[in-house]
């Protein structure tokens, strides 16, 4: 079943990433949830096919979304759903944006699908099967040392009023890492620990559609995902640390360092 449920997402984020790239450039009408949080129309006409899709085939399913929060469900299934996940790049015509599509059930995450329609790169999971690039199974990197390590982070969007910003984290990462990448979409950012372009990635401040799928196929590849205490940590938690697992160590130690 969950097989079936994996293709159903799998073509729904194929789906809904073509949507976007047809209206890629041709953005015309932002809004503003915040000063640095956007939304557009792509986003909810990429939300509005994916949650019809969902109910359409799985009508009994709960469905959880960015731009319209919670459908609830007395089923055991739930759809965690993030239409573009990158709204900033895609409002400013830069092609780093996806969509994450996750699936929950009993209120454990079973797959994960995230889709870049730019370089139709398409991410999957299944719970204890692996994570895979567009059929190839991938693997996180070997990378063992912090100096040598290329990571990924963002920032939160409350970051002009809100002294936890991450800038603390980046300042130290920025002096011990061999670099750093600030992309501007957390399910891509997670995506790429999982097949060893990252190997590391931070972040603070996340919600559940933004790193669902992401954390599923980090481990799948064989990554570790964790707080930034170590901790194992769920959807709902607000920092999330995603690395290969050789360097998740010195991560932590930064972090502790740094509080």
């Amino acid at each position: 079943m969950i097989e079936s449920y994996l293709e159903f997402g799998k073509r729904i984020a194929k789906e809904a990433g073509l949507i976007l790239k047809e209206r890629f450039g041709k953005v015309e009408d932002v809004d503003y949830k915040g000063a640095v949080n956007l939304v557009t129309e792509a986003d909810f006409v990429s939300q509005d096919f994916t949650k019809k899709e969902i109910n359409r085939n799985f009508p009994e399913h709960g469905i959880l979304s960015e731009e319209n929060l919670e459908e609830n469900s007395s089923s055991n299934f739930r759809w965690i759903i993030d239409p573009l996940d990158g709204t900033t790049n895609y409002a400013h015509n830069f092609p780093i944006f996806s969509v994450s599509i996750a699936l929950e059930e009993n209120k454990e995450i079973v797959l994960g699908v995230v889709y870049n329609p730019i370089l139709d790169e398409l991410f999957w999971a299944e719970k204890g099967k692996g994570a895979y690039l567009n059929g190839s199974r991938i693997k996180v990197s070997s990378v063992s040392s912090l100096s040598e390590s290329l990571l990924a982070t963002g920032f939160p969007y409350d970051i002009r009023e809100s002294d936890e910003n991450n800038l603390n984290y980046f300042s130290k990462f920025a002096l011990r890492a061999q670099a750093i990448r600030r992309c501007g979409s957390a399910a891509l950012d997670m995506c790429y620990v999982g097949c060893g372009r990252f190997d590391g990635y931070w972040e603070i401040k996340l919600s559940p559609w933004d790193v669902a799928a992401g954390i599923l196929i980090v481990k799948e590849a064989d990554g570790m995902v964790s707080d930034f205490n170590g901790s194992e940590i769920d959807m709902y938690s607000k920092e999330v640390l995603a690395s290969n697992g050789k360097i998740h160590s010195q991560m932590i130690q930064i972090f502790k360092d740094t509080k």
